[in-house]
Formats: C-alpha cells, sequence, structure tokens
C-alpha cells in the first residue's frame, strides 16, 4: 500500500509525495511518486479505520530504506521517523555537524520571514532554493558560497555578531506571515541586513551580489495570506478531508473545506507522513482535532 511522505518542494512548486515499500520497480527500497500540489487546486485524503502510521526509516542513496524496527507513529508526531531512525540520520548530517566530509558547494544565506524575523543559514549550491522553500522564506538573499567548513564557519560567526538565529520556529513564521509588509518593504530590510553582514563575511567565502528572491506570490501570501481560524492537531484513524489550497508555504498548508469554504484550516503536512492515504467516500472535512488559531499579535518591529 502506497504510504504518504509528506509535502516536498521541486523547481516548479510543491508536491505530495509517495512510497510504496519493497514495489519491484524500485528494488529494496520501494517505488516513489508525486502528486503536484496547485494554488486553488483541490486536496483529498482519508485515513482508513484499521490505517497503521509507519516510520518511514531513512533516505539513504535517494531511496527510503525501510524501519528495521517496523515502528508506528502516533498522530499528532509532527515527523516520519521514529527515534532510533532520526538518530541514525543524525549520524551523518549536515544540520548536527557529523557530516563534515561533504565535498559539495556551499552557500550562505539570509532569510526574512517578517518584521523583525530573519536567520542566517546554510544550504548545498546544487539545491538552489529548495531548502528557502522548505523553511518558508518569504524573502532571501545569498550572501555567498565555499566549502561546508567555511559557510558553516560564516553562519556561527554572523549569528554571534550579530544576534541572528539558525533557527525560527514554526509559531513565529505562521504569526509573521498575517502581518507582512509589501514586496518593497521586505527587500529594503533584507537589503539593510545584507549590508551590515557582507563585511564580515572571511575571505574564503566567495561573495554573492545582493539580490532578494521573494516567494510570497509563489507561497500564496501575496496580495494578502489567508487567516486560519483553526488549526489540525492529528490526523487519527477514521480522518477526511477534502478541501481547496489556499497557500502553500514550507510544510505548512492553508485550505478551505469543501463544506466549510467560507474558514481556513491550517494543516502542518508533517501529520500526514508515514500514513496509508485513502481517497475519501464523500467530500467533508472531519473526524480531527483542532485548535482555534488567535489573531495576530503585534509582530516586532524592524531591526534596521
Amino acid at each position: 500500500m502506497w504510504h504518504c511522505t509528506g509535502l516536498r518542494w521541486r523547481d516548479d512548486g510543491p508536491v505530495w509525495t509517495w512510497w510504496l515499500p519493497g514495489a519491484a520497480a524500485g528494488g529494496a527500497g520501494g517505488e516513489a511518486r508525486s502528486s503536484p500540489l496547485r494554488l486553488g487546486g483541490p486536496l483529498a485524503f482519508a485515513v482508513g479505520p484499521d490505517a497503521v502510521r509507519a516510520c518511514l526509516g531513512v533516505w539513504r542513496g535517494g531511496r527510503w530504506v525501510p524501519c528495521p524496527y517496523g515502528a508506528e507513529l502516533a498522530p499528532q508526531a509532527r515527523r516520519d521517523q521514529c527515534e532510533r531512525c532520526a538518530a541514525l540520520d543524525r549520524t551523518y548530517s549536515v544540520a548536527a555537524d557529523t557530516k563534515v566530509d561533504d565535498p559539495r558547494a556551499y552557500a550562505v544565506y539570509l532569510a526574512y520571514f517578517g518584521p523583525g524575523r530573519h536567520k542566517v543559514g546554510i544550504t548545498a549550491v546544487e539545491r538552489g532554493a529548495a531548502r528557502l522553500r522548505e523553511q518558508a522564506a518569504v524573502c532571501f538573499t545569498f550572501l555567498g558560497e565555499g566549502p561546508l567548513m567555511t559557510a558553516r564557519r560564516t553562519e556561527s560567526i554572523l549569528g554571534s555578531a550579530l544576534g541572528l538565529p539558525d533557527r525560527v520556529s514554526s509559531t513565529a513564521k505562521r504569526a509573521a506571515r498575517l502581518a507582512l509588509p509589501d514586496a518593497a518593504a521586505r527587500a529594503a530590510e533584507l537589503r539593510a541586513l545584507y549590508d551590515r553582514v557582507r563585511d564580515l563575511l572571511p575571505d574564503t567565502l566567495r561573495p554573492r551580489p545582493f539580490e532578494a528572491v521573494d516567494q510570497a506570490v509563489l507561497f500564496g501570501l501575496a496580495p494578502a495570506a489567508p487567516r486560519p481560524t483553526a488549526e489540525i492537531t492529528a490526523l487519527p484513524r477514521g480522518a477526511a478531508l477534502t478541501a481547496t489550497i489556499r497557500a502553500v508555504a514550507g510544510a505548512d498548508l492553508y485550505l478551505s473545506p469543501a463544506d466549510a469554504p467560507a474558514t481556513t484550516l491550517l494543516l502542518d503536512s508533517r501529520l500526514a507522513a508515514g500514513w496509508p492515504l485513502l481517497r475519501p467516500a464523500t467530500p467533508t472535512a472531519s473526524g480531527f482535532p483542532t485548535t482555534p488559531v488567535a489573531p495576530p499579535m503585534e509582530t516586532p518591529q524592524s531591526l534596521f
């Protein structure tokens, strides 16, 4: 049975991805496929009454290696791995500083999520903007590129010198989306930050000129971001959802249910990973717990 592996970002936009364990076409790792997610398009799935949400194992060599423990994930888990498979991933990870021999070139970037919400990070040059889309960066610019350890050291220097974090919480990103200024103001704030950090870049990092890449339209956040009334907190057995996609930012889906089109639900797509999803029998949104989404609080002021 096909298992959902969550939302992924490709060059042409977000896709819903699937894995068929042990399929002949994919060898021992199984077979993979994807379905595009279009703004204004449909999303429909159901969790069967007897479904089991399975750990997806470890991604190695362009394929899923099944979980050797046969672990089951809880409906409210926002991940696609059990603790032991996640620990195995961390033993060879750029993010965990355990993959120090990666020969690829890495880019250092500044990401903007809203007024006063920024971070510095790194990504493999060959991945282009994929990492920034996964992180739901509304706007970003690259600073420069070089070997992995040079990029990592630059990230650390900038973080310490200017108090820039290497992580912004999902909660902070979601709140910032609800009070975005226009594209010109976003670019100006990012440019001010770029001008402050460029003199701090080491000589071993090849600099890149300022270029604000704005992704608000791609995500569906412009001219205004949808305002969710509730957030789905779990996808238990028996849950079903038929909806129209209003926006997609990182792993977050903003959805208008078919039976309540005037409302908007927020779904963290990571909740779907591991489930063998089905087509719903009727167009409905039912069987899952939600929590109200509070109206946006006053957002942080621009730092520059």
